[in-house]
């Protein structure tokens, strides 16, 4: 069995905060100035960070150099079960622990709630599934 925190993991945590900073600043930047609504604040985080995601971590992190049809179509499939999880749950818990706040305010705690939700998840479903492949010596 694979080590779970090891020299993968750290390059998964540096992707991360690029990766981080680029999706988040697309949501949040379309949430709180342009006012694009929740829903497609948080699907364009996960657009253009997925995008993001998948290069940075297929060629530095697992360092995956094959074609493979089947790598890009469980990445989406990575993505699309952890973003539903993520903000399936984080905006209903957000709306019951701070029900008295503006729907900004739990709006944006949501949002911050499902990205961590998401990292979690998402470093588990790129490492032992979407770049499951043998890859070249990490």
């Amino acid at each position: 069995m694979k080590k779970i925190v090891d020299k993968i993991t750290l390059k998964f945590l540096l992707v991360g905060i690029i990766n981080t900073l680029v999706g988040n600043g697309v949501m949040f930047l379309l949430y709180n100035l342009c006012g694009v609504g929740y829903g497609i604040s948080t699907a364009a985080n996960y657009v253009v960070g997925s995008v993001v995601s998948y290069f940075l971590n297929k060629y530095y992190t697992f360092r995956q150099t094959q074609k493979s049809i089947k790598e890009v179509i469980r990445f989406i499939i990575n993505i699309v079960v952890c973003y539903a999880i993520a903000y399936g749950a984080a905006k209903p818990l957000a709306y019951l622990v701070f029900g008295g706040f503006s729907q900004s305010v739990k709006d944006n705690l949501a949002m911050l709630a499902g990205s961590g939700m998401f990292i979690v998840l998402n470093y588990f479903g790129q490492r032992f599934f979407a770049f499951k492949g043998e890859g070249k010596e990490q």
